[in-house]
Parts: structure tokens; C-alpha cells; sequence
């Protein structure tokens, strides 16, 4: 059974459709990123999915329930983390979490705030102020909130927003520990690093879900050709390419130009009098996810002009 078989949800706001007909299917035990330019309905999606919004069109089964009938059953089983810090800044960590444990009624409280500390490593600031903590703890005491009691599916919204990198990648050693132990995790972000981390992607752009698969799937299917360019006076080389057809990006990494095209024909041509000029070397290389990413942004409209 798959954790998540959704098909052609719909959820308008007005006159706005913010989730166009998105179908996803994400596979129990699976980590699955979810990327998408800021307005793009990853949010709404996943509320849409825990149960938290009503689809106007369209359903499917969150862990085996009925979105429409069961959204009680999906809360239940489900932990959801928002981008936003939400516990009490004047409770402790371990008053934040007995507060979370008596919402869903956990019996003996005690021992599943016990639990959860010491599998969390919380437990030696179980005594500190939440609204003390930096970033990347705080990230942490989320973490525990959501899965505390037990869900077997777990939703993150841009977890990882403002949190240093070592934070960044404990928290997610922590959630490839958790999915190795069968729970499936669904989350969305901006990083490509992270999207990297993750068995699969989906990428949304302004209600519409554009492409998924692994990270090599979606980088083969869009089809780019990237060359990288090296030498002196590569901002006037960035700018001529700029405005030469066959270019869909120019982008400067360090000391070189990441030149990027859909039509690889077209771009050779493009790139044919700066192999010329002294002192620049053209070379054939590796489309990023990025570059993706931002092929994705130019070529989708944004539903909210």
C-alpha cells in the first residue's frame, strides 16, 4: 500500500486556483522532496493532504484513509511541521512536549516525553526555555512534536529554513533514520542539496506539478545542455551571452560561467565565437538540479498575476 495516492486535487481561493489537478504517489518508507518557486501550492498541498483543508476536486488515500471521509484518521497518523516555530516560547522543552503528548492524549505522558528527549537528544536541555533556543534546536524540539506520537507519515514544510548547515545535516540524518525505520516523509524545500538527500522528487510550479522521479530522472528528462566557461573577463562575456539566442541561462560559479540551453544546437552556436577569444576555454559540462529548477520558474506562469 502506498502512503500517499492522491489524483487531481483542486483547491481554489476565490478566483484563485492555487492546486491544479496535482496527483502524487509516494510509496511507504519513501523520503520524497518536494520543490516549487515561493505560491507554487506546496503548502496548500500538503495541508490538503493531513487533512487540514478540504480539495474542491479530486482525492485519494492518505495511509489507506479517505481524504475526503477520514481527515480525522490521516491527523492521527500523521506529523505535520510547519515553517513557522509554533510552541510556547515561555515553556520548557519538556513542558512543550507534555503539552503536545496531553493534545493527543499519549498515556503514560511521562514516559513518551522521556522517550522522546532521549531519541531527539534533548534531554540534557529538556529543562530550557523553548524561546532560548537557537535555530537548529528549536528545528529539533519541532521534530520531536511531530513525531511523538508515533506517525507513520510525516510532512514537513520547509523545515530547514534559516537553520546553519551542520543543524541542516543532522536534522537530516535523523530523517533518513526514521524513514530506514518505515516511516515515509514527504517534504518540501528550496535547497538543492536537500532535494538531493531525498529517493524522489516532485516539482510544482504555481498549482501545476511540472515533473517527478529521482533527482537523474528529472535532470535527464528536461533535457538541458550546460557548457562551462573559463578565463578573463567572463562578466562581459555573461553579458553578450545574455542576450544571444540559444542561451537560456548565463550564471557565474566562482571563476567560471555555467552557460545553459534546451536546444544543445542551438546553444553550440551560440557559444561557436567565444571559443575563439584568447584566454577563454569552453567545456562541455553537468546540468545541475538547479539549472533545473530554474528552467522549471522561467517557463511556468505565475497563477496569482
Amino acid at each position: 500500500m502506498n502512503a500517499i495516492e492522491v489524483h487531481g486535487l483542486v483547491k481554489r481561493f476565490g478566483d484563485r486556483t492555487v492546486v491544479d489537478h496535482v496527483s502524487m504517489t509516494v510509496e511507504t518508507g519513501e523520503i520524497v522532496g518536494f520543490l516549487g518557486p515561493n505560491g507554487s501550492g506546496k503548502t496548500t498541498t500538503i495541508r490538503l493532504m493531513c487533512g487540514l483543508l478540504t480539495a474542491d476536486a479530486g482525492g485519494g488515500t492518505v495511509l489507506g484513509y479517505d481524504l475526503e471521509n477520514d481527515a480525522l484518521r490521516i491527523k492521527r497518523e500523521v506529523g505535520y511541521m510547519t515553517q513557522r516555530f509554533s510552541f510556547y516560547e515561555d515553556l520548557t522543552i519538556s513542558e512543550n512536549l507534555d503539552f503536545v503528548a496531553r493534545l493527543y492524549q499519549l498515556k503514560p505522558r511521562k514516559d513518551y516525553v522521556n522517550r522522546t528527549l532521549e531519541d531527539l537528544g534533548l534531554t540534557s536541555r529538556r529543562n530550557q526555555l523553548a524561546g532560548t533556543l537557537s535555530g537548529g534546536w528549536k528545528q529539533r524540539l519541532a521534530l520531536a512534536a511531530c513525531i511523538m506520537h508515533e506517525p507513520k507519515l510525516l510532512l514537513l514544510d520547509e523545515p530547514t529554513a534559516g537553520v546553519d548547515p551542520k543543524a541542516r545535516r543532522e536534522f537530516w540524518d535523523e530523517i533518513h533514520r526514521l524513514a530506514a525505520g518505515g516511516l515515509t516523509v514527504l517534504v518540501s524545500t528550496h535547497y538543492m542539496d536537500e532535494a538531493e538527500r531525498c529517493h524522489r522528487i516532485s516539482y510544482i510550479a504555481y498549482g501545476k506539478m511540472i515533473a517527478t522521479g529521482t533527482v537523474e530522472d528529472v535532470v535527464r528528462d528536461a533535457g538541458l545542455t550546460t557548457f562551462v566557461l573559463r578565463g578573463a573577463r567572463l562578466g562581459e562575456v555573461a553579458r553578450a551571452l545574455a542576450e544571444t539566442p540559444g542561451v537560456d541561462q548565463v550564471a557565474p560559479f566562482g571563476t567560471t560561467l555555467h552557460v545553459v540551453g534546451s536546444d544543445a544546437k542551438a546553444l553550440e552556436k551560440a557559444l561557436d565565437p567565444f571559443r575563439k577569444r584568447d584566454g577563454v576555454s569552453v567545456e562541455r559540462g553537468e546540468t545541475s538540479l538547479e539549472d533545473v529548477f530554474i528552467q522549471f520558474m522561467s517557463g511556468s506562469q505565475d497563477n496569482m498575476q
